[in-house]
């Protein structure tokens, strides 16, 4: 109902009002007793029809507030998906580019260790055998340089298979201490991304927190006038006050 049907209704219960006191003065009390009835009618009906009105409007106040907060909590999940995903895709990208590093410094470090292979040291006993053999060789007692030569040989052999044992080993140790240091590296920074993580998770809390505690706020403040307008209603049309 707009403010002219409102002004006419008000008119006309004023005019309704005149007529019963004017009824009442004449002593024509029966239709001053039909006036009565019929204000009594029309004021019930209207109190009725502000109060109905009064509720759907509340109704519409709190409905109206509860789809801004849900459009405001989705805007805040939604921009909080966006942040966590894009600190997620940039760590993601900073631990491949350091394990792809890694990966090339592995490579330049095992052929740095190939590069710097020395050559097998052998033990006195194989020198002097191999001295030994050239000096037969020069008195052409080929005989003995042959038979000198298998068992240099034969140790030789096993001399060279324990040094590149040995060496393998050195190699391996050397190899597992550098992949150890870049084991570190690598969890250091995971430790420093995960501590970034938790840290925005934690401000997403707080923030959904400062969130939910406005909604609350807004609610509070919307029941407590909604209130104060359902007295000040009931004060006007003369009605007894509810608790609530």
């Amino acid at each position: 109902m707009n403010e002219v049907q409102e002004s006419a209704i008000a008119d006309f219960l004023q005019i309704l009002e005149e007529h019963r006191k004017n009824c009442e003065q004449q002593g024509k009390y029966a239709e001053a007793e039909v006036a009565k009835s019929r204000l009594d009618e029309i004021k019930s009906h209207e109190a009725n029809r502000r109060r109905e009105s009064m509720k759907a409007q509340q109704l519409k106040e709190k409905l109206d507030m509860e789809e801004a907060h849900m459009l405001e909590y989705q805007q805040f999940n939604s921009q909080w998906e966006k942040r966590c995903k894009e600190y997620d895709d940039q760590c993601e990208m900073q631990l491949n580019a350091m394990r792809e590093r890694h990966l090339e410094e592995l490579k330049e470090f095992q052929q740095k260790l190939l590069e710097r292979q020395q050559k097998p040291k052998y033990s006195p006993v194989l020198l002097t055998y191999r001295k030994t053999e050239e000096h037969l060789v020069k008195a052409k007692n080929y005989a003995q340089a042959h038979k000198l030569k298998e068992k240099a040989d034969h140790l030789q052999a096993k001399e060279t298979e324990q040094w590149n044992k040995m060496k393998q080993k050195e190699m391996f140790q050397k190899e597992s201490q550098f992949k150890s240091c870049k084991r570190q590296e690598l969890s250091a920074i995971q430790k420093r991304i995960n501590a970034g993580r938790e840290e925005q998770l934690q401000r997403r809390a707080f923030e959904l927190e400062r969130l939910i505690q406005r909604y609350k706020n807004v609610r509070n403040e919307l029941e407590a006038n909604q209130k104060l307008e359902r007295k000040q209603l009931c004060a006007a049309l003369g009605l007894p006050q509810k608790s609530s």
